[in-house]
């Protein structure tokens, strides 16, 4: 394939814009605070998403100093139409057999499979 000088001029300003827009991706991290955990919750996603599939957990065990660092979703309501994202209520991250769930009201609650084993009410430090 022979490309000509327009060509490749509209390719590199193609490419010098999807590094930008790469570059501008909003983050936006939020901080929940409990009596034993502190829980920073990392949106990877641009701003004004409803949903996003890319948002990071980062926990802290505050009496042993320990983290653990997940990926994971939003979670929302759905709407009358049973698939529009309607109210948003929270973040769930998995780890193996772990589901660690937090919501909007600052709750941290971390099942084994079906079984709650912990559950613990925070602030959240925006």
């Amino acid at each position: 394939m022979r490309l000509n000088r327009f060509t490749v001029a509209a390719l590199t300003t193609m490419a010098a814009m999807a590094s930008v827009a790469t570059m501008e991706l909003p983050v936006q991290a939020d901080t929940l605070k409990t009596h034993n955990f502190k829980v920073t919750i990392t949106r990877n996603c641009p701003q004004g998403y409803v949903v996003c599939n890319n948002v990071t957990y980062t926990g802290t065990d505050l009496n042993t100093g320990k983290s653990i660092r997940l990926q994971g979703k939003t979670l929302h309501t759905t709407c009358a139409d049973r698939v529009t994202p309607c109210r948003f209520i929270g973040y769930e991250f998995r780890n193996k057999n772990y589901r660690y769930v937090v919501t909007e009201s600052g709750w941290l609650r971390i099942y084994q499979g079906s079984k709650l084993l912990l559950q613990e009410q925070g602030a959240w430090d925006y």
